[in-house]
């Protein structure tokens, strides 16, 4: 039996970074499992840029290049994203019109490379077949 792979979506690194909010404690505890080896994670190229714009938008530019660098110490196995990757995501922003154009992409990145799990606390993911949404919220170690 082989091990789930969790695809980490930008909000999980982000909220666990971020002053006091309820997602906090759950997004810190989903990265600490990942850092001791507990379950395997992955994200890809874009869920990096995502991080960059949005603290850079916010004019926190030094804080953008500290939480991505020590996000890549936590997960250093990032998907690249592709041409094949871009064409899945087109078809998918076409058939789901719940998903916003990041997570296009992140759903398509993850179908290509067969994983099926995402963690993140956007619910653009559900619906989409295939994934299965996990909400840091109900996070409970390992998943």
């Amino acid at each position: 039996m082989t091990e789930a792979i969790h695809f980490i979506d930008a909000n999980v690194p982000m909220y666990a970074a971020g002053g006091e909010h309820p997602l906090k404690a759950p997004c810190v505890a989903i990265l600490e499992a990942v850092a001791r080896r507990e379950m395997t994670a992955v994200t890809d190229a874009e869920v990096l840029q995502e991080m960059l714009h949005r603290y850079t938008a916010l004019q926190q530019r030094q804080r953008a290049v500290e939480v991505c660098r020590l996000f890549l110490k936590v997960v250093p196995d990032v998907l690249p994203v592709t041409r094949e990757a871009i064409e899945r995501a087109l078809d998918l922003h076409l058939r789901f019109p719940q998903l916003q154009a990041r997570d296009s992409l992140h759903a398509a990145v993850m179908l290509g490379h067969g994983v099926t799990r995402v963690i993140s606390a956007d619910r653009h993911f559900d619906g989409v077949p295939d994934l299965s949404r996990i909400d840091p919220a109900e996070f409970r170690g390992g998943v």
